[in-house]
């Protein structure tokens, strides 16, 4: 929740307000302004109190409903509590009046000057609250928006990558020449890396559609992926799976998997003597993709554009962040699993 950056509406706002107010009311009900220091005080002094305990109720209302969504709630919230503290204080404040003998009257608990000045205090809180609200609504529709336009930009970024992947020539050319060598070796297993590869490209180029997809589809395409990495590395590489049966109908942001075993890919020695495991497992809702750390002598420049994908899509689903940890040994990605009936947010901008 963003600050309130109110200081000058405290320090001189709320008390020349607050005398404009008193002003009014004895304008209205025509009795002369009295000649008494100690009245335009206490009634700043009340004013004062007044604005700092409803401003606090503004802040528990933002703080209790922060959305754009929950803005009728939000407003209920602050009507409640400014007519019920700004009654309480003003009421306190008029009967104070009477016992020091500010403002005598001969009936004691006079309506008119309980009801006016409360009156006042609601109308004059609820005057300045607006213009926080409306101040607030501007912030948290510009969050909004601009979020809006990452996910555009995310969504084409994606839509690239996706692309990139489904012509890039190396990815291409590695498969091609484990393909030529099946043939003249184990046509039996030829057929099969064909018939993985096309599953590969076929779902590649279905995910432009999509902006969410049940694991199942991820982790069918993950093995046929798998497929290929496996006839290229041979035992320098492992895939490890332990999923849920139940989880399998949850839904992810397409492309995940592959991203995620992409990273592990680029960045270790993969080799015979110095195998690399890939581990894929459910747990509390999440899924999460494993692997042991074994860097390359030379590094690789990264930009990490994947993660960030991956992590500004979950943010922009309003769900639970993506979990990374690291330490020497191993390299951990969790991303949440939602649940079927969740809504899909962002189809607004296909990818």
């Amino acid at each position: 929740m963003q600050k309130l950056n109110d200081t000058w509406m405290r320090l001189v706002g709320v008390p020349l307000l607050a005398l404009i107010g008193q002003w009014t009311m004895y304008g209205y009900t025509n009795v002369p302004y009295p000649d008494d220091w100690r009245i335009p005080f206490f009634f700043i002094l009340g004013s004062v109190l007044v604005w700092e305990t409803n401003r606090w109720g503004i802040i528990l209302s933002r703080r209790k409903y922060p959305e754009l969504t929950q803005t009728l709630r939000r407003i209920v919230y602050q009507l409640s509590w400014f007519v019920f503290f700004a009654s309480l204080i003003r009421i306190t404040q008029t009967f104070f009046y009477e016992l020091i003998g500010i403002w005598p009257s001969e009936e004691s608990l006079l309506f008119k000057p309980y009801f006016f000045n409360t009156l006042v205090s609601v109308v004059g809180t609820v005057q300045i609250a607006a213009y926080y609200e409306g101040v607030y609504l501007y912030q948290r529709w510009k969050i909004t928006y601009t979020e809006a336009q990452e996910l555009k930009k995310v969504n084409l970024q994606s839509q690239l990558d996706s692309l990139k992947t489904q012509i890039n020539p190396h990815f291409l050319f590695n498969n091609l020449n484990s393909l030529s060598s099946l043939i003249t070796s184990d046509t039996d297993q030829a057929e099969r890396f064909v018939d993985e590869l096309s599953s590969v490209y076929r779902y590649l180029l279905q995910q432009n559609n999509r902006d969410l997809c049940p694991l199942t589809d991820e982790v069918n395409f993950i093995m046929a992926y798998f497929h290929l990495l496996k006839t290229r590395y041979g035992d320098g590489i492992f895939l490890e799976t332990q999923i849920e049966p139940h989880y399998l109908t949850y839904l992810i942001p397409p492309l995940t998997l592959q991203i995620l075993l992409e990273n592990a890919i680029k960045h270790n020695i993969i080799a015979v003597s110095r195998p690399l495991t890939i581990r894929l497992y459910t747990e509390e809702g999440h899924l999460f993709v494993e692997n042991n750390i074994q860097k390359k002598k030379v590094a690789v420049p990264s930009n990490q554009i994947g993660l960030q994908n991956i992590m500004i899509k979950y943010k922009l689903l309003a769900h639970s962040p993506v979990t990374i940890r690291y330490d020497e040994h191993t390299f951990l990605v969790g991303v949440p699993l939602l649940a079927p009936t969740t809504e899909i947010v962002i189809n607004q901008h296909p990818q």
